[in-house]
């Protein structure tokens, strides 16, 4: 299936083509399995499947971003973590994954990039969940799709999906943290790169780049992501929870800052019982033979 270019600046979908000349991206419908203790809301859906909590962009017609839209987001995050779940999988049950922000809205019911106490706890709740995040994009993930997308720990997506900060092809910049979330990932030149000139990129060059993690097929985009999710829940919770704290402290302030931290973590981590576990199952039965219960 394949769907032409639009440049409709409701969504932020302006600009060049990935490659010169190109007309169209072919992409087609993720589809995701049974749903589990679903609990649905205006522009999200969650539910939890075993240990993941799996929290779905659910906005027709293509998600576009705005403060409901967040909030509803963060109201998912933070269900699914208080029901136990142990990793989030970040995912669309639309077309697109999201493709840009609900530009109309600006200035009336969307707020978020003139309030920076609104800016920084929905920068927080994303981004500093105690559990690991992984996002699976299908489709276009543009302006504040990719900017949404960025927040996770680890992101997979379909060989079908175009991804890129377009928001210059409507006389914006990234407004939700993108353009210094690319330079965590990919260095100033290609952040600066994917900014300013407002490309559509595809994904293998994002995952070239240490952008996203993995590319996979896109009929295999529902499961891989759900594995990776799964893998993520069944570790050691809390000390996944140190990783993830002590990477973001790198990428956010450098390894010095880091470093200052290093001692803090390893004993949050040293009395779990999960380290425990961890190191009982290695001395009797093996490494690799622990299951962890996320304590």
């Amino acid at each position: 299936m394949t769907a032409t270019i639009w440049n409709n600046c409701n969504d932020f979908s302006g600009g060049p083509n990935i490659d010169p000349g190109a007309a169209e991206i072919p992409f087609g419908p993720v589809l995701f399995g049974s749903e589990r203790e679903r609990a649905s809301m205006t522009t999200v859906a969650h539910e939890i499947d075993g240990a993941v909590g799996i929290v779905t962009l659910a906005k027709p017609p293509h998600n576009l971003l705005d403060d409901a839209l967040l909030e509803d987001l963060m109201t998912a995050y933070e269900a699914v973590v208080a029901k136990g779940a142990r990793a989030i999988l970040l995912r669309s049950s639309m077309r697109h994954f999201c493709a840009g922000a609900e530009v109309q809205s600006f200035g009336a019911t969307t707020v978020i990039h003139t309030d920076k106490e609104k800016f920084a706890r929905v920068m927080d709740v994303l981004e500093n969940m105690p559990v690991p995040t992984v996002a699976a994009l299908n489709g276009g993930v543009l302006g504040g799709g990719l900017e949404i997308a960025l927040t996770c720990d680890m992101i997979l997506a379909a060989d079908t999906a175009f991804l890129g900060q377009v928001e210059v092809a409507v006389g914006l910049h990234p407004l939700l943290g993108g353009t210094q979330r690319l330079v965590q990932r990919a260095g100033v030149a290609r952040a600066k790169e994917i900014s300013m000139i407002g490309r559509r990129h595809t994904p293998e060059a994002f995952e070239r780049w240490g952008i996203i993690n993995l590319v996979v097929p896109e009929e295999e985009l529902a499961a891989s992501s759900l594995n990776w999710a799964r893998q993520l829940a069944a570790g050691p919770t809390k000390i996944i929870a140190g990783i993830k704290i002590l990477a973001n402290e790198a990428a956010r302030r450098g390894t010095a800052a880091a470093d200052a931290r290093q001692i803090e973590i390893n004993r949050m981590i040293w009395n779990t019982d999960d380290r425990k576990r961890g190191i009982d199952a290695f001395l009797t039965t093996g490494p690799g033979t622990a299951v962890y219960k996320g304590d």
